[in-house]
Order: C-alpha cells, then structure tokens, then sequence
C-alpha cells in the first residue's frame, strides 16, 4: 500500500524542534533554518536555551545573538529568546512606558514576585514566538516566511507547549487569558505549526520519542508528522563482506591490516548498521509515522560538503515503516 508522503516542511510557518537531550535537536534546527533559507526563505531561528548554541553551528569563533539577534547569513536571522528581555518587551508594548517598565523589572520585588509565578517564562517565549509569526513589513508582508524553533528539550518541551491552555483554564478573561488564547491558537493550527522530533537510532531514544509524540498527541494537541533520526550510519559492510570472505584469513597484505582483523571490523559496522535501521523502523511502526535519515556528521557548516549532505536531507524523502531508504 502506497504511503502518503507528508507536505514539505517549508509550506509550515513554525516548526518546533524537540527531541532528548543528545539527539543533536540544535543541529536539526540549524540545519532546517539553513535548508529553508537555501530554497529563498525568509527564517528566523529561535533559541530557547539557557545558554546559546546556535551560532557556534555557523561560525568557528561564534558570537552572542543575544535578545535582539543577527544574521547568521543572508536571510537567516538568528536570536535567543530571554524571557525576561521579551517580558519587558511586551509590558512595554502594552504600557507604552518602555523606561519605566524596564527599572521596575529590575526591581528584587518584581523578580521575586516572577518567581513564584510558574509558567511565565514559557509562556512569555511562547508569545514572543507568535508575535515573530504575526510580524510583517511596511507591505503587510509576513517579515519571516519560516520560524524555527530551537525547543527544550523532551519533556519539559512538551510541558513549555502546554502552557497557554494552563493559563486560559486558571485566567478566564483579561488581557493575558486573551493573549494565551492566540498562542494557543497558533501551537493547535496543523496549518501554520508542526513539532518536529528529533530521535538517535537507539534504543532510549526510541522509547522516549514514542511517549513525546503520544502526549503531543493527546494531551497538548499539536502537529507532528514525521520524525527526524539523526545520525544514521551508512550501509558499507554488506558490500565488502562477499569479496573478503573469499579470502584466506592468513593472507597478509602489505599496506593493510590482517585480513582476519578487517573481517572483524566489518562484521561489527555491520551489527551496528543493522540495529540502528531496526531501532528507525521501530519508532516509524510505534508512532505510525515517515521519518527522514540524516547521516551522521560531526562538522559545522563551515566545511562544506558534509554539513551539505544534512541539510539536503532534511528537506528530502520520508520512509515509512517496513521501506529501505534509497
């Protein structure tokens, strides 16, 4: 039975990136924003982490983004959201007393009073996410045709999208019920947003990335439609094998290891290579869902024609459960 193959990710206004910690998820979203700007997008990338990572993807010697970002590379602008810079931003644009309410945010009372307030740096993310989604030009043109976004990691990812519903069911009206319900709006509408997990062929990985998409499914009711495996290995032992068994053990060879040590390495690349593919189609047939392969690479995109591979990839075929990739 043919597979209906899911829409190309650049027909998404938002897609969030998720996966466990490891997974290489940062890397995917680099590598989604930089595939989506090659085809003459217009992307935004958003982090959302502590620390920042994004630009290191990019440049040998990275520096800040900061709140206010920077272009990583013609159309590619990259920032960190901080949730307090987008608290103070968005006071701002409802007071309308920029100065002011930046002093009483400094303030220890209002931190502290941050504090114990739970759910408001996800939520104020979250809005800063939608008000790059909303942003357009003085043609009332969409100023980014692609936001990505760089989520926390499993887990608290999930959690981190749940919060506008959270606030709607404690706030029922008022400006912030209302603004939580247009966040809400934008995360649910299959149309404009997709989560994007990103897994390892192994198996925790697998396991974890099965329990994200039955709770994103279930519990926070958000778009997913295909799972990205990171750092597939290629298939090269097979092809060898017949041609090495048909030597002699003892043959001994003058540039090359011992015939007998090469018949190892290759038989262990092959049991590798093997259960990294079964651990793929193992998360495919428990999701129900395409993933897309990408190869392992351990360079930035500074080196050319590695980094290439994954970014060709990202926007390529999906295979669905019981399919070879080509």
């Amino acid at each position: 039975m043919m597979q209906t193959m899911p829409p190309s990710l650049l027909d998404k206004r938002v897609i969030i990136v998720t996966g466990k910690g490891g997974t290489g998820k940062t890397t995917v979203a680099a590598c989604l924003a930089d595939a989506a700007r090659r085809q003459g997008k217009r992307v935004v990338l958003a982090e959302t982490a502590a620390t920042e990572s994004i630009a290191a993807c990019f440049e040998s010697s990275p520096q800040p983004l900061g709140y206010k970002g920077r272009e990583l590379r013609p159309n590619l602008y990259a920032l960190r959201i901080e949730p307090e810079a987008a608290l103070a931003e968005y006071l701002g644009l409802q007071i309308g007393l920029r100065g002011l309410t930046d002093r009483v945010l400094r303030t220890d009372m209002f931190r502290q009073l941050l504090e114990a307030v739970p759910g408001w740096r996800e939520l104020i993310i979250l809005g800063k996410i939608w008000h790059l989604e909303q942003k357009t030009d003085v043609s009332n043109r969409p100023v980014y045709d692609l936001i990505v976004v760089d989520a926390p990691a499993t887990g608290h990812g999930l959690t981190f999208l749940d919060v506008p519903r959270v606030v709607q069911t404690a706030v029922r009206a008022g400006p912030l019920s209302r603004h939580a319900s247009w966040v809400e709006s934008l995360i649910h509408d299959r149309e404009r947003t997709l989560l994007l997990p990103v897994t390892l062929p192994e198996e925790l990985p697998v396991l974890e990335t099965h329990q994200l998409i039955e709770r994103a499914r279930n519990t926070i009711d958000v778009g997913v439609d295909r799972i990205i495996v990171n750092a597939m290995p290629e298939m090269h032992a097979k092809p060898l094998t017949p041609i090495l068994e048909s030597l002699p053990e003892n043959l001994q060879l003058d540039v090359l290891p011992p015939v007998a040590m090469i018949k190892g390495i290759l038989a262990h690349s092959e049991r590798r290579e093997s259960l990294a593919f079964r651990e793929r189609q193992h998360v495919s047939r428990l999701c129900g869902l395409p993933v897309v392969d990408l190869p392992f690479s351990s360079t930035a995109f500074e080196s050319g024609d590695d980094w290439a591979a994954l970014v060709d990839a990202i926007l390529g075929d999906c295979v669905w459960p019981g399919e070879s990739p080509q």
